[in-house]
């Protein structure tokens, strides 16, 4: 990157890319056996899957894939502020539709095909606090020049 680019790289730019590279690396951990205990359990969907990152929290094979979604979205879209803005915004309320999902669905049912569990549900509470504020916040922060 040029010192141009991170010259003009803002705020909001920045906290997209971020969020898109947590969760790119979040996506691959939960194909990595030890990092994803019950590796083994790993299915593609469903709440039969035993497998859970960091011993934590329920993955399945298209949760990993919907992280590894999120983080090519995030990055992609730190383009520009206004993509980037969307982004942080419009996941973070996705994220709260996910935990709101997380909490009325019968877990040990078909309808928990992501699959979820509690520490899942408060984590995507938190995302969606952390990415609406991150959308709010930065977007009014002044792009600052890099000496």
């Amino acid at each position: 990157m040029t010192t141009s680019a991170r010259e003009t790289r803002s705020p909001i730019r920045w906290a997209a890319l971020s969020m898109g590279a947590v969760f790119l690396v979040v996506g691959v951990l939960g194909f990595i056996p030890g990092v994803t205990t019950d590796y083994d359990m790993l299915t593609f969907a469903g709440h039969h899957s035993g497998a859970e990152l960091l011993g934590i929290f329920e993955v399945s094979v298209l949760h990993n894939i919907v992280h590894l979604l999120f983080g090519v979205a995030g990055v992609a879209l730190a383009r520009t502020a206004a993509t980037a803005r969307a982004y942080l915004i419009g996941g973070g309320v996705v994220y709260f539709v996910l935990f709101l999902y997380g909490l009325f669905i019968d877990r040990d049912s078909s309808a928990n095909f992501v699959p979820v569990n509690q520490a899942d549900n408060w984590l995507h509470l938190g995302l969606a606090v952390v990415m609406v504020a991150l959308g709010v916040l930065t977007s009014r922060m002044k792009t600052r020049a890099v000496p």
